[in-house]
């Protein structure tokens, strides 16, 4: 049992766009709530996502059992097998940035590479039940062998977004909203912040868009591309409900010392129903490539272009997600990276 916080041992959460050893996912099981009717449907933008990013790093993919680990190979059959590697560790649903580990890592000393389990209730309780996906970070650290701590609050990987320098985005609408953690308030969420992932300063924006079930996450709304810039989604037609939120946004940004760049989202889309919480934001930053949702929108290129203007020395690969986002999230939600330690 760790009984110092990581922060004070040296540790901290780098930047999504330093150097990987691994990106992690968890496979969908058709018997799971994300994709109804849909399932099949789906599997050819999994089958898209992996084969993007095999050729960037290797992917650790977590399974129930040998029958799901058959069903994910038979998908990916063909996919660089060897850069491939299976985990029986069982999850609820797909969504592993939310429910994996956050790995740490520090320059110096022993264990130079840690994880933090925060706790995970399925976005405030919303998709019981989430006993399985609660636990992973865990599970994970256990067959890594990796110090673990526990980060003593309800906090989804999606929720937040670090520089890797110190500082640290979210959102008032989900880390203070009361289905996650009632007993906190914002001082001590922001220190949890502090001690458990090595950051200095935490910047709130208010609130997301219509359709995120997750109450706002910051990867659908903003998202660092290097220390000082930060890319923000904007909603250009006045009638949508999505404007006034994201302007709120815009000029809470405008208040913070980065540069700021913004792009469109794309036109509302709604399904049986239900609006989509369809976001160019949802971007994933792999070694060698950024994954981009894309949509079929005419803003697509446009977004596509912008962020990859951030990334000279990466592929900036957009892969439709009309199919994916049926399950409310995209790629950044799909994935969670393990980073590679550096040189001491």
């Amino acid at each position: 049992m760790n009984t110092k916080i990581p922060a004070s041992l040296g540790y901290r959460m780098p930047a999504e766009w330093e150097p990987h050893a691994a990106t992690w996912l968890s496979w969908p099981r058709r018997e799971g709530i994300s994709f109804p009717d849909a399932f099949d449907r789906v599997m050819p933008t999994f089958r898209a996502m992996v084969a993007a990013l095999v050729e960037s790093e290797p992917v650790c993919i977590n399974v129930c059992n040998g029958a799901h680990e058959a069903e994910a190979r038979a998908v990916l059959d063909g996919v660089a097998p060897e850069r491939i590697t299976y985990y029986e560790i069982a999850t609820n649903e797909p969504w592993c940035r939310d429910h994996g580990p956050i790995f740490l890592t520090r320059s110096t000393g022993a264990e130079r590479l840690a994880i933090v389990d925060w706790g995970h209730n399925a976005w405030g309780g919303k998709y019981p039940p989430f006993d399985l996906d609660d636990v992973v970070p865990t599970r994970i650290a256990e067959l890594l062998r990796l110090p673990v701590w526990q980060g003593g609050i309800i906090l989804e990987g999606g929720s937040i977004e670090v520089n890797g320098a110190g500082a640290l985005l979210t959102t008032e609408s989900c880390l203070l909203n009361p289905n996650r953690n009632p007993g906190c308030t914002r001082e001590e969420i922001e220190q949890r912040l502090r001690d458990y992932l090595g950051v200095r300063e935490v910047f709130w924006l208010a609130r997301g868009t219509e359709g995120d079930d997750t109450d706002g996450h910051i990867d659908n709304l903003a998202r660092f591309v290097n220390e000082r810039t930060v890319i923000a989604a904007i909603e250009e037609d006045r009638a949508s409900v999505n404007y006034e939120p994201l302007q709120e946004n815009l000029a809470r940004l405008r208040n913070m010392p980065f540069e700021l760049v913004t792009i469109p989202m794309p036109a509302r889309i709604e399904r049986e129903d239900l609006v989509l919480p369809a976001s160019y934001a949802n971007f994933y930053i792999a070694n060698e490539a950024v994954l981009v949702p894309q949509y079929c929108d005419a803003n697509d290129e446009r977004a596509l272009s912008t962020i990859a203007k951030f990334f000279p020395t990466r592929r900036t690969i957009g892969i439709d997600c009309r199919e994916l986002i049926w399950g409310l999230g995209a790629f950044h939600c799909l994935t969670q990276q393990q980073p590679a330690l550096r040189e001491a």
